[in-house]
């Protein structure tokens, strides 16, 4: 007897898994190196802090991993750019009419009044909200998280009140 050819594709190629592994690394270690430093009176922050080494280390992780995460969203729009511009690639991650489409499909379907699931492309409808959410959220973060680890560069461009609404914000997001 002979196996069954089974058939596999390659939804991403090595370089962009690496790529995928290192953001989502790097947001990992951002959260869980920020948010004791957003609820610092926490006693689970508190000994969290204490086991690192202390607010220091704390923050030289958080910067660390903040400064991968950006080379990450820099690289990320190099690839962008290369593939749209240069390879003239089709930009599947864009929202379309279609995905409203789906969205309002996929309601239907989950409520029991479509009989059907929608039938969609290479990314889901969901998929793309998650990626401009993620992209959106890299933006906010990364400018607010440089304005509060350089606040006297930032006083010089923009009033000094906008440190603390960078604060707010980011710790918000």
């Amino acid at each position: 007897m002979s196996t069954p050819l089974v058939r596999t594709y390659e939804r991403f190629p090595l370089v962009r898994r690496i790529e995928h592994w290192a953001m989502m690394l790097s947001f990992t270690i951002l959260a869980i190196t920020g948010l004791p430093q957003r609820f610092s009176s926490s006693p689970i922050s508190i000994a969290f802090v204490s086991l690192l080494g202390g607010i220091e280390v704390l923050r030289n992780i958080h910067h660390t991993a903040a400064i991968v995460m950006m080379l990450g969203t820099a690289w990320h729009l190099l690839m962008f750019g290369y593939l749209a511009y240069v390879r003239h690639t089709r930009l599947t991650m864009l929202p379309t009419l279609q995905d409203m489409k789906d969205g309002w499909q996929a309601l239907l379907y989950n409520i029991g009044r479509a009989k059907t699931p929608p039938q969609m492309g290479r990314y889901t409808f969901e998929e793309k909200m998650e990626y401009w959410a993620f992209v959106w959220g890299a933006m906010i973060m990364g400018l607010t998280g440089f304005m509060m680890w350089n606040p006297i560069t930032t006083a010089r461009f923009f009033p000094g009140e906008v440190i603390p609404a960078a604060k707010a914000a980011h710790g918000g997001e």
